[in-house]
This record gives structure tokens, sequence and C-alpha cells, in this order.
């Protein structure tokens, strides 16, 4: 199993355990882009609360990703391996409409309440340590997206750092 220590701008610390077993390139990807230090200084600019907090975009809008996408590891793609159920504390990834379009968003359930979304995201991991540091996100003032979501954070909720640990 490897781990992913994410220390937040604030000080706040949480790990997230790796999964390769569910989701095998969606692990391989967001480790590449871990070790390339592609998250460092990215934010989590859509936070729902009971549902999820969304990261890793570099535009920080939402429409921004790395250099390259990756296959759909997920039941509705043709991937039936990945069981893992979208429940609190789990990670996945986001993705536009084309079911092969992930590429460095990611999201974290708040809530059991997600299980509505598995087979149709690639989850790939879950913090198992520091969740309520993402519970606190919650507590940040949002305004309405394009979307009609109170989810935009009103003050940036930046991740300083996100490194490989044992």
């Amino acid at each position: 199993m490897s781990n992913v220590k994410v220390t937040m701008e604030n000080g706040g610390v949480f790990t997230i355990e790796l999964y390769p077993e569910y989701a095998p390139a969606t692990v391989a990807n967001f480790e590449k882009l871990v070790k390339a230090g592609f998250y460092n200084g990215l934010t989590f600019h859509r936070i729902i609360d009971n549902f999820m907090c969304q990261g890793g975009d570099p535009e920080g809008t939402g429409c921004g990703g790395s250099d390259e996408n990756i296959p759909g590891e997920f039941r509705a793609n043709g991937f039936t391996q990945n069981t893992l159920s979208h429940t609190r504390g789990v990670i996945s990834m986001a993705r536009s409409q084309n079911p092969n379009s992930a590429s460095s968003q990611f999201f974290i359930c708040y809530s059991d309440d997600c299980t509505f979304l598995d087979g149709n995201y690639a989850a790939f991991g879950k913090v198992t340590e520091g969740m309520e540091v993402c519970d606190a996100f919650c507590d940040i003032p949002r305004r309405f997206s394009s979307m009609g979501e109170r989810s935009v954070p009103t003050e940036p909720v930046v991740i300083s750092t996100m490194e490989m640990v044992e």
C-alpha cells in the first residue's frame, strides 16, 4: 500500500491510502502527479456539504487538468474490478461526460450517501487519517457556482504539498 500525505496551507494534514487493486492506472497516474509536485499549491475549488470536496485543477475552475487523460476504471466503462464503493473518505477521479477524460481532478466523499456514484467514477483510495481536515472545508463560506451549487469557496482552500509516504 502506498500513502499520500496532504498538507494544507492552513497547517491541516490528512493521509490518503491508495488502492491499486481497484484502479491500477488511476493510482499510477495519481502517484506520478504527486511525485512531480503537480498538486502543490492547487486548491479544492468545489466543496458541497454532505457530498464531496473536489480539487486538483491547475486552473482552479473545474475545467483544467494535467497533460494526459486516463482510461475510466469503473464498471460503466467496462472495467469490472473496481468494486470500491463511494463511502465517507473515499477518493475518486472527477471527469467530464467522457468516461476517459479523468486526468488530475479528484474528489473526496463526505458521506456514505455517495454510493450512487459507484460504477460511474474511478474510486481509488481512502482518507485514513485527518478526515476532520477535509470536513473543515465545509466551514468556509461558499458562493454559488454557474451550475447553481453553493460550492465555490470565498477564500482559497490551498494544498501546500502532497507527498508519497510509507
